[in-house]
């Protein structure tokens, strides 16, 4: 099973989130934002084709409504069409400088300079990124707005959405927090670094934030006029991590995320032989098919791959998917003496230690191969991180409910 943290490095998956919202925009990128990159482009070519390969949305808890934070007394600032609460007014376009002067209302004492706008009339989604300066000395800033594809019927939980931390520690970062706000926003804000190896002083922080209505919020600043090619002009960036969190979670940012058009449901992984499951898409399914009662302290995915660290209270157990369509050719060695079910479904199991350098580590898998091609491979450990020690003697799944998620019909099916 491929490891998604050696072949993708967090910080490249921490970027890749926080700027999906931004598609292709000449600030940030680097090592941190390869992967956003790639991603971006991938959102672009699917919005313009109308299919934003997305998780689902909640119902509404109230289009505009505003975010409940501690200690948050952010003044509604929304254009007049949209604080008045008219749902015909809330599809009206919001343009790049409305979105400016918005930003410069929830911004703290200082200036803030504009470099590049998008409103909610283009292709892409909004984008407002520029220079701001309380006097220390200027730092950029980025806001990305997006609206994340509705899908199904069930709800989703915005913590498989929201980026998640690194398991591993803070993997180079000086600080990286998840919670789960009480209206059930999921938000994460990090404080780390534009050059993972430190080769530059640049520290790169942000805030990304999901709502249940399905509403992205990305928020990004830097302790230098530019993410690269300038000096550092400050020791930190200008916003503190309180901040962040109030810019961010701002209500006026739903009100016109309402304003974009609703994206259509992603293909699925049936639309093709070899198509991808996009990764919200698995995240979600799986999200769906684990057992109830079980907390989840982390995630991370990309296409045909999702994970959870799951808490039972006695300890973190990773456990993991691979959903690999038109592997009908795979060798059958991967299947020798598999048991073979009523449908030509392919089965084997394996209980053995661990593949990477956690002590006393033990990885329980269910492997499965359908007729149709479709390889669904689940495992489950000892550990919140199989880079580290044990936490437990055996992982939170058992053997059959490992075996129950493999074999699930969501895998193959259009719906939830």
């Amino acid at each position: 099973m491929p490891s998604h943290q050696n072949d993708d490095p967090f910080e490249s998956r921490l970027s890749d989130a926080l700027h999906r919202a931004g598609g292709s925009f000449d600030s940030p990128r680097t090592e941190l934002t390869a992967a956003g990159a790639r991603r971006g482009r991938r959102m672009q070519v699917q919005r313009r084709a109308a299919v934003v390969g997305s998780a689902a949305a909640l119902a509404l808890v109230g289009v505009g409504g505003a975010l409940i934070l501690p200690d948050d007394h952010t003044p509604d600032t929304r254009p007049a069409s949209l604080a008045s609460g008219d749902r015909t007014a809330e599809k009206k376009t919001v343009s790049g400088d409305d979105l400016v002067r918005t930003l410069r209302e929830l911004l703290p004492e200082g200036t803030f300079t504009a470099a590049e706008t998008r409103g909610t009339d283009g292709e892409l989604p909004p984008l407002v990124t520029g220079v701001f300066d309380d006097g220390e000395g200027p730092g950029a800033l980025s806001l990305g707005l997006d609206r994340i594809a509705a899908d199904g019927e069930e709800p989703i939980d915005p913590r498989a959405l929201v980026l998640p931390c690194p398991e591993n520690g803070q993997a180079g970062m000086d600080s990286c927090t998840s919670e789960v706000l009480s209206d059930g926003s999921a938000l994460t804000v990090y404080q780390g670094y534009e050059y993972p190896d430190r080769r530059a002083d640049t520290k790169a922080w942000g805030a990304d934030l999901v709502t249940p209505d399905g509403y992205r919020v990305s928020l990004l600043e830097w302790n230098a006029p530019a993410e690269k090619g300038e000096p550092v002009s400050r020791p930190e960036p200008p916003l503190s991590v309180a901040q962040l969190k109030k810019v961010a979670g701002a209500g006026v940012w739903r009100g016109i995320i309402a304003s974009l058009p609703v994206p259509e449901k992603p293909a699925s992984a049936g639309s093709g032989p070899s198509a991808q499951m996009p990764a919200t898409v698995v995240m979600r399914k799986l999200a769906l098919l684990l057992p109830k009662g079980l907390d989840r302290t982390a995630a991370d995915s990309q296409e045909g791959f999702g994970s959870f660290v799951l808490d039972d209270g006695k300890g973190a157990s990773l456990v993991q998917v691979n959903v690999q369509p038109g592997m009908s050719d795979l060798s059958r060695e991967l299947f020798g003496g598999a048991e073979i079910l009523a449908d030509g479904t392919l089965i084997v199991t394996h209980q053995v230690p661990g593949e990477k350098a956690g002590a006393d580590v033990v990885m329980w898998t269910v492997d499965t191969l359908r007729k149709d091609g479709l390889r669904v491979v689940v495992s489950a450990f000892n550990t919140g991180d199989q880079n580290q020690d044990a936490t437990r003697a055996e992982p939170a799944l058992t053997m059959k409910q490992l075996r129950d998620i493999a074999l699930s019909a969501r895998w193959t099916s259009d719906e939830d």
